[in-house]
């Protein structure tokens, strides 16, 4: 058996019964193994990598309560929902519930009801640990403390808060307590840095690679025009989106603009009321709103899997910034678009708000911050305008290496022309090389401008006119020499520090080059990034028309229980049900993220909505209680007709087109269809002439006659590209029906 667990043989049949995955996602069993053996951890694992499975089923298994630290109500309310759609006992205790729910909630957790607690980094001080925690452990027992985002207790981190600092107190009160920070972006120094100011003792360090493989990133010049190209790329893009704009005004004038377009999107900002922030949030995680327009204050708090875009369309300040915001995109492992748009003027503005840094009480400029932030800044345009494959660059500000050639970037897509730049990297280098050797060392610029010899006062004043490299480089342009500085920091070819300074140093590799051991390539003439939109989508049309079905099938049900439609199932499992398509409860709990809870809870529904799907289309129909495919698919009723299929009957009799009931009801037009067939399907009569020309019906009756019924697509390749599906659909239900007449 394992261990703490009376009910599973191995992690795997926990993992299946809890959550309805059948196998981990890469690292997450050893780091649960290392967990259950009461050990501490430290896990740094990319968004999307599933952090969050590597602390709840340790949870589960173990004897007592979890307490998992969230910094965000958000964000611990979305997790708990999670879990309780699981079936997982669950639990929080903020500032956002009433005195009456937080004594309810202690009692169960008192009464052993409650596997993990989440609780904000606020509510630590000394009195809650004292008089509830220490009973809790007394009683209950405390398996084990989850630090979440633990970035923050780091004051080298991104999003530091002093309110983490209090967690060191808890080691004093329960230093036998196994402890487990998270996070999904750390440097050595910030990793250390947690280390220490969590105390963790002796602790096991997973650092997963932080390579979102599933994640399409581009980077496109700012057009004369842009708006216009975001707007038709947006109109290109299905599912949700994030846009990330660098002020408020900004996400104001955008958020009208598209909402006069006919773009269902709503604003995030700081500017806000919490009221309006929360419920523009939940309107966008509740697919209410296609695209929620933003400041960076729109981050970590978002735990929405299913966003299949995200465009920063102002300039991100640095690197890890961007890797956070466009990793808000295809936290389900599904395919996602990353689009950075990148303007000249967008520059100058982050360049005006770093200057913005001064000290509150004297008003003088913070210098060292100013100057790291604008060695960050330098280091997003290098990004912008590189020719490499962009992970070599996101990675290797983490410290990671990677090979290149993704195939999943705008970079490696449209490759630019490679070229031979030995002699011209040999140059540069040289000149590195010198500038040391006088003790002195300098950026990329000025490296430059010894190299194309310039007259500038500050070149004279240093003596490096004298320099045998002065003036070696004037046959290549600056930009030329730029690019070629760039690809050389890329490729970790030469080292810049890291101190605001941006000063160039050389390495064991840059003394290969200079010695002509190593060759230096590097792709040329770059051109603008193509404007054309990464296709991710490799599915049939009749796969994709069950898929969008499903979608809205789960969104019924997400309203109706007032839940985000990922919590009811993420869209990896709906996929999986639309090119699987289970008809039977066996076969509906074979799909990944089909637990024994959701299997319970939506089983009948989903497959109920397949076999419809199937019978509709032509295709055998396996009805529960029978193994083997009938000949003849049951018959639609009358009683399977709702009340809303009957609204859009009574609007449609009155003389509205698809158009007009669809505009009325506030639905999609598709839907209006849908209903319609719907209701033929079920014996009631509908006239079609509205919908599909007398003309165009003789034809598909004439197609259907020759090619079968069976099947839409031999029907519509018969037919040809002057006849949708859905008309198709409508004559052959017609036909279907006076048969059956």
């Amino acid at each position: 058996m394992l261990a703490g667990s009376t009910q599973f043989d191995n992690l795997e049949q926990a993992l299946k019964h809890y959550f309805g995955y059948d196998e981990f996602r890469s690292g997450q069993r050893e780091i649960i193994t290392t967990a259950l053996a009461n050990r501490d951890l430290l896990v740094i694992m990319p968004t999307g990598g599933g952090k969050s499975l590597c602390f709840q089923l340790p949870a589960l298994l173990k004897q007592g309560v979890t307490i998992v630290v969230s910094p965000l109500i958000a964000l611990m309310q979305d997790q708990v929902q999670q879990l309780a759609n699981n079936g997982i006992p669950a639990t929080f205790l903020n500032s956002s519930i009433t005195t009456e729910e937080r004594r309810d909630r202690a009692a169960a957790i008192y009464n052993g009801e409650i596997k993990l607690l989440y609780v904000a980094p606020e509510r630590l001080n000394q009195e809650f640990i004292s008089n509830f925690l220490v009973d809790l452990h007394q009683e209950v027992g405390i398996s084990g403390f989850a630090i979440d985002e633990a970035h923050c207790v780091s004051e080298w981190g991104h999003d530091f808060r002093p309110d983490y600092r209090k967690l060191s107190q808890l080691r004093h009160y329960f230093p036998k307590v196994p402890w487990l920070g998270l996070t999904a972006t750390a440097t050595d120094r910030v990793r250390q840095d947690i280390i220490k100011q969590l105390d963790l003792k002796d602790p096991d360090v997973h650092v997963a690679s932080f390579n979102r493989p599933n994640l399409y990133y581009e980077v496109r010049r700012k057009s004369t025009t842009p708006y216009k190209e975001l707007l038709a790329q947006i109109k290109q893009s299905e599912g949700s989106g994030i846009i990330y704009c660098l002020s408020r005004k900004k996400v104001d004038e955008l958020t009208a603009k598209l909402q006069h377009d006919g773009i269902k999107v709503l604003p995030y900002h700081a500017g806000l009321n919490s009221e309006t922030r929360t419920n523009n949030q939940n309107s966008f995680i509740r697919d209410d709103v296609q695209i929620m327009v933003a400041t960076v204050a729109f981050g970590m708090g978002i735990n929405k899997p299913d966003v299949r875009f995200v465009i920063h369309y102002d300039l991100p300040r640095n690197i890890e910034g961007y890797y956070q915001e466009s990793g808000r995109a295809g936290r389900d492992s599904e395919p996602a678009h990353c689009t950075l748009y990148f303007g000249l003027g967008d520059i100058k503005t982050i360049e005006y708000l770093i200057a913005q840094k001064v000290d509150r009480e004297t008003g003088l400029a913070l210098e060292e911050e100013q100057r790291i932030a604008t060695q960050q800044l330098r280091r997003v345009i290098n990004y912008a305008e590189a020719t490499e494959c962009r992970r070599i660059i996101q990675l290797g500000y983490f410290g990671e290496s990677f090979p290149g050639n993704c195939d999943n970037c705008d970079n490696c897509k449209y490759p630019r022309p490679i070229a031979d730049w030995t002699i011209e990297a040999q140059k540069l280098l040289s000149c590195v090389a010198r500038f040391s050797k006088q003790g002195r060392n300098f950026g990329l610029s000025y490296t430059i401008d010894v190299l194309r010899g310039s007259k500038s006062d500050r070149v004279f004043k240093n003596g490096h006119d004298t320099l045998s490299t002065y003036g070696i480089g004037k046959d290549r342009t600056q930009n030329e020499w730029r690019n070629l500085g760039r690809s050389l920091l890329h490729q970790g070819l030469v080292e810049e520090t890291s101190d605001g300074y941006s000063v160039l140093t050389l390495n064991a590799l840059s003394w290969e080059i200079l010695k002509s051991q190593r060759k230096v390539e590097i792709a040329i003439a770059p051109t603008p990034p193509t404007a054309e939109t990464h296709d991710i989508s490799t599915n049939t049309v009749e796969i994709q028309s069950l898929y969008n079905r499903l979608q809205k099938l789960r969104k019924q049900y997400a309203d109706a229980n007032k839940v985000p439609p990922y919590v009811i199932f993420a869209d990896s499992s709906l996929r999986l049900m639309s090119q699987q398509q289970p008809q039977t409860l066996a076969q509906f709990a074979q799909i990944s993220g089909v637990g024994a809870r959701k299997l319970a809870q939506y089983g009948e529904m989903f497959t109920g909505e397949i076999r419809a799907f199937r019978a509709e289309s032509g295709l055998s129909v396996q009805v529960e209680s029978d193994p083997t495919p009938p000949l003849n698919p049951p018959s639609p009723r009358k009683s399977d007709v709702s009340q809303t299929h009957l609204d859009t009957l009574d609007l449609y009799q009155r003389g509205l087109s698809l158009a007009e009931i669809a505009e009325k009801r506030s639905m999609r037009e598709t839907t209006i269809f849908d209903h319609l067939l719907k209701l033929m399907e079920c014996s009631y009569e509908v006239t079609i002439d509205r919908i599909v020309s007398l003309e165009k019906a003789t034809a598909i009756e004439q197609a259907i006659n020759t090619v079968g019924a069976e099947r839409l697509t031999p029907i519509k390749v018969h037919l040809g590209d002057d006849y949708s599906y859905e008309e198709i659909k409508i004559v052959r239900a017609r036909l279907r029906l006076g048969s059956n007449g």
